[in-house]
């Protein structure tokens, strides 16, 4: 004997009802998933239990994509069938007053996603593309961060480069200036050694780096006393002869 049919009506105890839900519940996802890949088509379900609580399932484009299309077409077929008079007007402003409130709640609760909170609701699946979305945004965030300390590097390279020319060129004025005070030092010394009396002389220009005025001036002092000393010698030859 077949199976009679049966009366679709609300399950009275609770513990039953709740039971069919989650086995229709299962069995209706399934359906879903096998029209998609079957079909190629793209679903879209949207559950909520009798205590509120979301259950939903998606094909691979996620579910915002498919419920924001939904809308357009909507809003397309609305528009072709003549909805021009006011009250149809206000009804569309409501209704895009609706779609855009949706988004909203939809991008705050991705935004408790992202940032790790309100995780209780999401599936293995949900939470792997989460995941998947957050490594990427790391991965751009960490290529951004590199590319910003290779041009700081290479910024510094070149103040170092131009530092290093500065003093380079410094270097080689000390170094000229300290040979052309050599040379005029040693052109003072080459006029004056063939002079007659060395107590003529003129002291030779100061030298911050070389102290020879003091060893000349010794050498001028002590060829004068060798001079008086000379000069004086054949006086008081003369003299001891004359007594």
């Amino acid at each position: 004997m077949g199976r009679g049919r049966v009366q679709l009506k609300r399950i009275e105890n609770k513990i039953n009802r709740q039971v069919t839900f989650s086995k229709r519940r299962n069995g209706l996802f399934k359906k879903a998933h096998e029209i998609s890949v079957l079909c190629d088509a793209e679903v879209a379900l949207i559950v909520f239990s009798h205590k509120g609580k979301l259950f939903e399932y998606s094909t691979d484009s996620c579910m915002e994509k498919i419920l924001e299309r939904h809308e357009r077409y909507a809003y397309a077929e609305r528009q072709l069938a003549g909805e021009n008079d006011n009250s149809e007007s206000q009804e569309n402003w409501t209704i895009e007053y609706s779609r855009l409130k949706a988004k909203i709640d939809l991008l705050q609760r991705n935004h408790r996603h992202y940032v790790g909170e309100d995780l209780g609701s999401l599936s293995l699946k949900e939470l792997h593309s989460l995941e998947q979305q957050l490594d990427t945004s790391i991965k751009q965030i960490r290529t951004r961060k590199n590319q910003l300390i290779y041009e700081s590097i290479a910024e510094l390279q070149k103040k170092e480069k131009v530092i290093q020319e500065q003093n380079s060129m410094l270097a080689k004025k000390i170094k000229e200036k300290e040979k052309a005070a050599a040379t005029q030092h040693m052109t003072w010394e080459h006029q004056n050694l063939g002079a007659p009396n060395s107590s003529y002389l003129l002291p030779p220009p100061p030298l911050p780096t070389l102290h020879i005025g003091g060893n000349y001036r010794e050498e001028t002092a002590e060829a004068e006393r060798n001079e008086l000393d000379l000069t004086l010698e054949p006086l008081y030859s003369c003299n001891l002869g004359c007594y």
